[in-house]
């Protein structure tokens, strides 16, 4: 895979990586891994809301 940046993107990344002590590459990993793992929670806060929904859902129509 190939990443293009146009010329402001890849100079406020470099301007990122450099004070960090780190690549380039290195900084657009952690990105990509942070996204990745918000992804991966936030669909498991939806799955585990739509479970809950249909318990309370349930429990609320045995009350009625």
């Amino acid at each position: 895979m190939n990443l293009r940046l146009d010329g402001e993107r890849a100079e406020a990344l470099k301007k990122q990586a450099e004070p960090e002590g780190r690549s380039m590459h290195a900084v657009v990993l952690r990105a990509v891994d942070d996204h990745l793992a918000r992804n991966a929670r936030e669909a498991m806060v939806r799955e585990t809301a739509k479970k809950e929904a249909v318990k309370r859902r349930e429990l609320m129509e045995r009350l009625e």
